[in-house]
């Protein structure tokens, strides 16, 4: 296994409040049905809403292209039984996984009272 590459990404949790409560669309722009359930057990908080947003960002940076040639909603971040982000990929996303030999996306996230962070790391065979 080697890696890929990695990417980081930080935003402010108060813009995407800002967007939810401007634009009724962008949840569903920007996150899977999945995701969508998710955030509403956890009653539509922006940090997790924040957190998942900058999971896609480090996600696409961790693939080496930025959101390119795919869209936010072919990555889906969801949580395992113990509140671990999983990443699955869809769409072209999928295709550039499988292109370059993807075993695994790994993330990590992180808030605090204004700020969402995430990093992910892109695992390929060697």
């Amino acid at each position: 296994m080697n890696i890929l590459d990695i990417g980081i990404d930080i935003i402010e949790i108060k813009r995407i409040k800002d967007a939810i409560e401007s634009n009724p669309r962008f949840l569903n722009k920007m996150f899977t049905d999945s995701e969508i359930k998710y955030f509403e057990l956890k009653d539509f908080n922006p940090e997790s809403i924040a957190g998942n947003f900058a999971a896609k960002e480090a996600i696409s940076k961790s693939i080496g292209t930025g959101i390119r040639n795919f869209n936010f909603k072919d990555i889906e971040v969801l949580r395992d039984e113990l509140g671990k982000p999983i990443v699955k990929t869809y769409n072209n996303l999928q295709q550039i996984c499988i292109d370059y030999s993807v075993l695994e996306i790994k993330v990590s996230i992180s808030h605090c009272k204004e700020y969402a962070v995430a990093n992910a790391i892109t695992i390929i065979k060697e």
